[in-house]
């Protein structure tokens, strides 16, 4: 397997600049860096979004880990209220089955009705 190949961030931007230049089309330049066409649109993307700098894959910003952790606890909840509408749903849709077998049972008996309904 072939190792993971890692840029630095001012290869970053000066591949981008050659981009934005304009002066060559952006298969060309990619070909030239030996990297994927593809890749050098996705820092041009990063460059705008990020103004210049590229993001890194270490410790998030703080509204980024927010939301991961509301994401987290959001699935947990979910979860959780699932497991207690099942649990509701079973309960509930055995008594009743208990109470209409009785019922059932009863009425083969040949019981009077109100006998029965109580």
């Amino acid at each position: 397997m072939v190792p993971r190949r890692r840029f630095t961030p001012e290869f970053k931007r000066q591949a981008v600049q050659l981009l934005n230049a304009g002066q060559r089309p952006a298969a060309e330049i990619a070909r030239e860096l030996g990297i994927p066409r593809n890749r050098l649109y996705k820092w041009h993307k990063d460059v705008a979004a990020h103004g210049g700098v590229f993001p890194g894959s270490g410790r998030q910003a703080e509204p980024a880990a927010e939301l991961a952790r509301l994401k987290r606890e959001l699935a947990r909840v979910t979860e959780e209220r699932d497991i207690l509408k099942k649990a509701a749903v079973g309960s509930t849709g055995e008594s009743n089955t208990c109470l209409q077998y009785s019922r059932w049972r009863l009425k083969s008996q040949r019981l009077p009705w109100p006998l029965i309904q109580a």
